[in-house]
């Protein structure tokens, strides 16, 4: 089997996500998933295109990579190939040679699946273990009730008012309004619902955004954030649950999210919203 690296371009993004929806299932690790390309939608489709590598053979995109970072790539592949041996050792001479266009020279880290026979290839390299990841997943099978907030869903009417907790929760200033509608204008978020909690004063305190991958596979939480001013009264865990309560209603058999492993509070959060953990994901990096 011959594999074909390529930069998709626009035209080529539908048939990206759709790969990528039918390689989500329950059974597998925590893998890179359509919401991933969802959120990174709101830098519009020609950016989003740029970051993209794809793999084929005979036509069929059989491992897809996303730039998160120049220097950073998460990285999966077609559920049937992930011990396939010449996958795993073209994907490893692609990252190791930056003349292919996927890593740069120097240092460089990759986000692979637990389980995938890449890691074993990679560490075979050189390539170390890095930063430690906590995946949990919610099954959607039990009760999921909302306590001490007012959930409402976000549109462009009140995209100002969800933008602004993102911004207050994670410090920065990039999700602008405007970044907002880019991304819901996208067509991944025909899939997706933006979530607004409300305190019993009416005061925005929580947001995060769903994004569904089908009816019967697993849904993905990115982002999740609680206002810098309203933490520590059980806002996230709250947000949480409603979040995991919108998969639902769209028909995803669980719920997932992913968190690095140092940040103790959040994986706090999530379990206590009903979440489990599961093995942690250690990035792989070479270089300095």
């Amino acid at each position: 089997m011959t594999f074909v690296v390529n930069e998709p371009g626009v035209a080529d993004l539908p048939a990206v996500v759709d790969a990528l929806r039918s390689w989500q299932d329950d059974g597998a690790p925590l893998q890179f998933h359509p919401g991933d390309l969802g959120w990174a939608w709101a830098v519009g489709p020609e950016r989003l295109a740029a970051t993209l590598r794809t793999w084929s053979a005979d036509g069929r995109i059989v491992a897809l990579g996303y730039l998160d970072a120049p220097d950073l790539l998460r990285l999966t592949t077609a559920p049937e190939l992930r011990q396939d041996e010449a996958l795993a050792r073209r994907l490893r001479a692609d990252l190791d040679d930056p003349a292919r266009g996927v890593l740069p020279a120097g240092r460089a880290g990759v986000e692979v699946p637990n389980g995938a026979l890449l890691r074993e290839v990679l560490a075979g390299a050189g390539w170390r273990a890095d930063e430690a990841w906590t995946p949990l997943r919610h099954d959607l099978a039990g009760p999921l009730r909302v306590d001490g907030l007012r959930i409402e869903v976000s549109g462009p009417g009140t995209a100002a008012v969800r933008t602004a907790v993102h911004r207050s929760a994670f410090a920065s200033a990039r999700f602008t309004e405007e970044r907002w509608r880019v991304l819901a204008a996208g067509p991944l978020y025909a899939d997706a619902r933006c979530l607004v909690g409300r305190d019993e004063q009416g005061v925005a305190v929580a947001a995060a955004t769903v994004w569904s991958a089908g009816p019967g596979r697993p849904g993905l939480l990115e982002p999740v954030g609680v206002h810098a001013d309203h933490r520590g009264r059980g806002h996230g865990r709250a947000i949480s649950v409603a979040a995991a309560a919108a998969l639902r209603d769209l028909g995803a058999s669980s719920a997932l999210v992913c968190t690095p492993s140092a940040n103790t509070g959040a994986v706090a959060t999530y379990r206590a919203a009903g979440f489990v953990s599961g093995p942690e994901r250690l990035d792989l990096v070479r270089g300095a």
